[in-house]
């Protein structure tokens, strides 16, 4: 596309509990895929993360492009575009 940077990165425009600590993300580009955190163990400012009960209330920030969770906790868009192209949903 004219005038679109080779950095450009797709924002987040949706995003879905589908499990235990697991996301269904949907990408601007068309992208849709889940990305799995159930091997993760936060610390620090992203500690919270671990309870089940605060994980769930995770929202699309449209401002960022990317998800967030109440208290101002987000995580990179990058890593989590990555991991959705890896883990694609396939329409039926």
């Amino acid at each position: 596309m004219k005038g679109m940077s080779e950095t450009y990165l797709p924002v987040i425009t949706g995003v879905a509990v589908v499990g235990d600590r697991m996301l269904r993300l949907l990408f601007s580009d068309g992208t849709a895929g889940d990305v799995d955190f159930s091997g993760e163990r936060w610390t620090g400012v992203l500690a919270p993360l671990n309870d089940p009960a605060y994980f769930v209330r995770v929202m699309v920030d449209s401002e960022a492009g990317t998800i967030a969770w109440p208290g101002g906790i987000d995580l990179a868009p990058e890593p989590l575009y990555e991991q959705a192209k890896a883990h694609p949903l396939i329409a039926a």
